[in-house]
């Protein structure tokens, strides 16, 4: 069995519980966030690393930016490269994985947004992929990750949930493992007589961990934030942003 991070299925399947109306609704105005997080103008050349199905991609091409757009699932790239030539948008579709995608001394800032981090079971993978995004930055370009911090989670934990939504039922389980290094989640879909289940193990990273993994990949001048409004990355925080420069 394709571990999930690897399997289209998982990805197609649960595409409209992971994009819904209200995230593509949301991405606009995260967009101009991580705009103003990072201070870059539309001269800068952009990565969106992960980009899924290009809700962030999109709009940074619609705001002049040079974008280039990378995912492993090409279901999502066709769906963003559609999107593109309908709005007659320039942005470079790439289909590959993070652990291997490098374009030395390229990019303005990369951005990686959505929990698109700490997927894999092994933290050398992390890693590697840190040594990715610094060698494809440019000097004194920036990184912008975004993900749900170790120190969130227990704030806002709940052990099950499930919603209906045009007659079809998503199901969610979560069970923190090794003593919260990784959350591991139950995702099961039901639509009248189909039904579909995938398992899901997520590496979580606290603030200060994040902070010393981005200092061991050369990174410096990190800061976190709590929010895209720029916020103190504290007990108040809804997400964990971390910006930092090579």
């Amino acid at each position: 069995m394709k571990i999930w991070h690897e399997n289209d299925d998982f990805w197609e399947i649960m595409a409209p519980k992971l994009f819904t109306e209200e995230h593509w609704k949301r991405a606009p105005e995260e967009v101009e966030k991580v705009i103003a997080l990072l201070e870059i103008e539309p001269a800068a050349h952009v990565l969106d690393l992960c980009c899924g199905p290009g809700r962030h991609s999109l709009e940074l091409a619609r705001r002049g930016f040079t974008v280039t757009a990378v995912d492993r699932t090409l279901t999502y790239l066709h769906e963003a490269q559609n999107q593109a030539k309908l709005d007659k948008l320039a942005i470079e579709f790439i289909q590959d994985d993070m652990r291997s995608f490098i374009k030395s001394d390229t990019f303005d800032a990369i951005i990686n947004l959505y929990t698109s981090f700490g997927y894999f079971e092994n933290l050398e993978d992390d890693k590697k992929v840190l040594g990715n995004i610094y060698s494809s930055l440019k000097s004194g370009g920036k990184l912008l990750i975004d993900i749900i911090g170790k120190e969130i989670l227990p704030r806002i934990y709940h052990e099950r949930d499930w919603y209906e939504k045009e007659g079809t039922f998503y199901l969610e389980e979560r069970q923190p493992i090794d003593g919260w290094e990784r959350i591991k989640n139950r995702w099961i879909m039901i639509r009248g007589d189909e039904k579909h289940e995938f398992e899901i193990i997520h590496r979580l990273y606290s603030g200060t961990e994040l902070s010393w993994l981005l200092s061991e990949a050369a990174f410096h001048s990190i800061q976190l934030f709590g929010s895209f409004e720029g916020t103190p990355y504290d007990h108040t925080a809804q997400r964990l942003i971390a910006i930092a420069i090579k």
